[in-house]
């Protein structure tokens, strides 16, 4: 076996790991738990992969994925659409959790995708705490749409304790939120520099802290596209078609979407690129999403060169790379 181009593939269920070594090498199953985790790193320190390919799988891979990027391995974690694609490209259509090892080893070495930074465990705790956060400020509206159907008096009156108790349990999460903030210099920087842009609050600035970790590492093409603002080509042959944004992270673009419409209202050169495009004929939906990308862009370059927001920010963003 060539061990200098070696791509494992793992595919990962909440019982057991299946792992092949290689498109054509061996192939075995595991039990998901900790101690053979931590054996796997220190079998795959010894072989020195090329590239370890795992799927995103509903949070079942962080454990995984964690302790090989401490062990300072080449993991990747993809989307499992990609692969299923894929599959189907090179006609397998059969699926079994050992084809998916398979076939995600031999989608490593054929489409060979980028090794992102993986989530520390700071930041990883910070993700966990603003998805409980969305998570009790869904369940708040749910219940505030219940009470407004509800006709009997007694369940009125137990559906607006219940809003009130979700009420004190959102405010502890907030409280939550800013003391790992403070814990970190990073964060705490970080989030200091991203709220001096008007429209971008704790919330949004704590989302995308913890759920982009590349902002400010990469270009502005690329950060539209990781939060999935950046617009595509839909053309054939004489067809123009309309360019549509598609996939990025949607956690961090419905944030950014609700940072956006309050830029709208009170950022002087996000209203002003709004109304210049509506007043061109863009549709307002489009000009919003336009909108997005010019917020994401303009974050990262704050970040990137760690500058705070300013009135003539806009114009030296224009001559910084892309």
């Amino acid at each position: 076996m060539n061990r200098e181009n070696l791509i494992i593939g793992i595919d990962i269920s909440k019982t057991h790991l299946d792992i092949a070594v290689g498109e054509n090498g061996t192939l075995r199953r595991i039990e998901h738990n900790e101690p053979n985790i931590l054996s796997l790193v220190e079998e795959f320190q010894k072989l020195q992969p090329t590239l370890i390919v795992a799927e995103a799988t509903g949070g079942l891979e962080r454990i995984l994925s964690m302790n090989l990027a401490h062990g300072d391995l080449p993991i990747v974690v993809v989307n499992p659409r990609h692969v299923r694609n894929f599959t189907k490209a090179v006609g397998q259509l059969a699926k079994t959790d050992a084809i998916d090892a398979r076939m995600l080893a031999r989608y490593g070495a054929a489409i060979k995708p980028d090794v992102r930074p993986i989530k520390d465990e700071s930041r990883q705790h910070l993700a966990d705490q603003i998805s409980r956060r969305r998570q009790i400020t869904k369940m708040i509206s749910q219940e505030k749409n219940r009470l407004q159907q509800a006709l009997v008096k007694d369940v009125s009156k137990d559906i607006k304790a219940h809003i009130t108790y979700l009420q004190k349990r959102l405010n502890a999460v907030d409280s939550q939120i800013k003391k790992t903030l403070d814990q970190s210099h990073i964060f705490k920087k970080t989030a200091a520099l991203l709220i001096t842009t008007p429209g971008i609050g704790i919330g949004t600035a704590s989302t995308l802290i913890a759920c982009c970790p590349e902002l400010g590492s990469v270009s502005n093409k690329e950060i539209a596209a990781l939060v999935g603002v950046a617009p595509f080509n839909r053309d054939s042959g004489f067809r123009r078609g309309p360019r549509m944004v598609w996939g990025g992270r949607a956690t961090v673009r419905s944030q950014l979407y609700m940072a956006t419409i309050s830029a709208i209202r009170c950022n002087p050169a996000i209203r002003t690129f709004y109304r210049r495009l509506v007043d061109a004929g863009k549709k307002p939906k489009v000009a919003i999403t336009a909108c997005m990308r010019k917020m994401i862009v303009t974050l990262n370059s704050m970040v990137r060169s760690n500058t705070e927001w300013n009135a003539h920010l806009d114009e030296s963003l224009k001559h910084s790379c892309c």
